[in-house]
């Protein structure tokens, strides 16, 4: 089958509470379900949060008794992969015969990731991203991925993969995606600019693919209060405006930009208008130059401690 349903959620988690974030998941997850969708895409950093406007205390050379103990409290909001959380996704993914990419803040020993999980509908964790160059003061809290996390899946909607937030500004990270025949290409986003819509057309017309970027909305109520916010400290104030939007391979709008409020944002797309748009630019076949520009991608993960042992 060619023609599918699929859907992005704009929503904010629940503040410093990754287990009632699943259960708000779980009945996004629904209502997008009950709308005919195959597949569903949450923004960035939905379990676990984006902590917009957290500075962490930090100064160039400094980092006060007050920054370690606010990380402390993002440290433990973090999930596990596989967990607890993991475990509920897949199985209401199971439930709802529903793909869900979902962006997370996983816990692998002491550092965190900001990283993309991949769930199939017959209750699997298919696999993960993890972003590979954290923006500005996200260096402050999240590590970088590596090659190893830069899977395209081939499911029953189409060929998936996820490139999260500015990671779509990169366009060796992109020319990799398009390499691998990407076709459903899914943007986690935190960047709520009116540039953002743009930059994702831009991305759906040079590739050639279907783009589904999802954004939080987010507002000084459902900051977590274990943080200070150096945007505002208005409950009302919107911290992050939405802008999901879902966008075809020759760049129409098929659903959104939605603003200010929580939606999900449900569209038909049709994978023979892929080839269609290849018919006259095919980013990594017939319009590339490989006599003149190649592109070579290291996806061996990289291990910080590698154990020798004789025999």
């Amino acid at each position: 089958m060619k023609i599918h349903r699929v859907a992005v959620i704009q929503a904010s988690p629940v503040p410093s509470d990754s287990s009632a974030t699943v259960n708000k998941l779980i009945k996004l997850a629904t209502d997008a379900s009950r709308q005919g969708a195959e597949l569903a895409v949450f923004p960035e950093a939905f379990l676990g949060g984006y902590p917009k406007g957290a500075d962490f205390h930090i100064a160039v050379g400094a980092r006060p008794p007050q920054s370690r103990e606010e990380f402390r409290h993002y440290f433990e909001n973090a999930i596990a992969v596989p967990g607890a959380e993991t475990d509920r996704i897949a199985a209401a993914a199971a439930e709802l015969k529903l793909f869900i990419v979902v962006g997370v803040i996983e816990r692998a020993g002491s550092t965190l990731y900001c990283t993309v999980l991949y769930f199939g509908p017959e209750g699997t964790l298919l696999g993960k991203h993890r972003k590979l160059m954290p923006t500005a003061a996200e260096r402050y809290i999240w590590g970088q991925g590596d090659g190893s996390t830069l899977p395209v899946f081939d499911t029953s909607v189409g060929k998936v993969g996820a490139v999260i937030c500015w990671e779509n500004y990169m366009p060796l990270l992109r020319m990799a995606m398009y390499g691998k025949g990407i076709e459903i290409y899914c943007a986690p986003t935190a960047d709520d600019r009116p540039t953002w819509i743009p930059s994702m057309q831009h991305i759906a017309l040079e590739g050639r693919c279907f783009v589904l970027s999802s954004c939080q909305v987010l507002r000084g109520k459902e900051f977590p209060k274990e943080f200070r916010n150096e945007i505002s400290t208005d409950p009302e104030a919107i911290l992050m405006r939405g802008g999901s939007c879902i966008i075809s391979p020759l760049g129409q709008i098929l659903a959104g930009p939605v603003f200010d409020e929580e939606a999900v944002l449900v569209a038909e797309i049709d994978l023979d208008d892929i080839p269609r748009g290849r018919f006259d630019f095919d980013p990594a076949g017939h319009y590339a130059r490989p006599d003149v520009f190649t592109l070579t991608v290291n996806e061996r993960p990289l291990q910080t401690i590698v154990t020798l042992k004789e025999g």
